[in-house]
């Protein structure tokens, strides 16, 4: 969990993500990226390690690396096969992560959430339709959402591509490199919840145009110049069935190569 100023949510996150990963798992970890937090964040954290010493990495710092700076140092720090992140904001359920793990079986890659209805304010929803479309239609995304980040990725896809962004458009990025680089993605829906605690860090007009203007910089670099292109996906070793996935399990394929 990339987490800034969720003092009020980042507990319930992490309990409940330790929660059902001892449904799935003997061998897991739950990282948090305090993310320059100005509130209790960090306080919260501490006591969090207390009950859960094994179980529990925070990586503090005292300044805000931005969303994408606290997602690249997430999956540089993750130990395990399988990485799961999602934000700290509780508007997604940790509990669904096992919906995501379902749906993982040898030949997939990584699972991507999408919103069965989004909770939000109607000019958030607006401006996230309008983002979505654009996002999608101009970096050659094929994905029922964009912005759901809500997503289980095998450890091998982060070895082979590279991210850059510090910001918002992470998101962008790492779902166009792995696109690119062929990895076979299966989609499944989740819910999404109003926001209980806090406010969002992204829906004012300085961030929104940082954000436009980013995005032109990624296009450039990824679509016009074929950056993402240039991702070549390495020789894995085929993948044994793990136990804990077991069986065929029926959930229905919109994977996209």
């Amino acid at each position: 969990f990339p987490a800034y100023n969720d003092g009020g949510t980042i507990a319930s996150m992490v309990i409940t993500a330790l929660q059902a990963l001892r449904e799935v798992a003997d061998d897991y970890e739950v990282v948090v990226v305090q993310n320059g937090s100005t509130d209790y964040t960090r306080d919260v954290l501490a006591e969090l390690q207390k009950l859960y010493p094994r179980e529990l990495r925070v990586i503090n710092y005292p300044y805000a690396l931005g969303y994408g700076g606290a997602l690249r140092t997430g999956f540089a720090a993750c130990t395990k096969d399988l990485i799961f992140y999602t934000d700290g904001d509780a508007q997604y359920d940790p509990r669904e992560l096992l919906a995501l793990f379902k749906a993982l079986p040898v030949d997939v890659d990584m699972v991507n959430g999408y919103k069965i209805h989004r909770n939000d304010p109607i000019g958030r929803k607006i401006i996230g339709r309008l983002y979505h479309h654009a996002v999608r239609i101009t970096f050659g995304l094929r994905l029922r959402d964009v912005d759901c980040d809500f997503r289980l990725i095998r450890r091998d896809v982060l070895d082979v591509i590279h991210l850059d962004s510090n910001t918002g458009i992470i998101c962008v990025e790492l779902m166009k490199r792995i696109q690119e680089a062929g990895f076979r993605i299966e989609q499944v829906p989740v819910h999404h919840y109003h926001r209980a605690f806090g406010v969002s860090q992204f829906f004012n007009f300085q961030r929104v145009a940082r954000t436009l203007l980013d995005l032109a910089g990624l296009w450039y670099r990824l679509v016009l110049r074929g950056e993402a292109r240039c991702t070549e996906r390495t020789a894995l070793v085929p993948r044994a069935a793990p136990a804990e996935v077991g069986a065929a399990n029926g959930v229905s394929s919109e994977s996209r190569r």
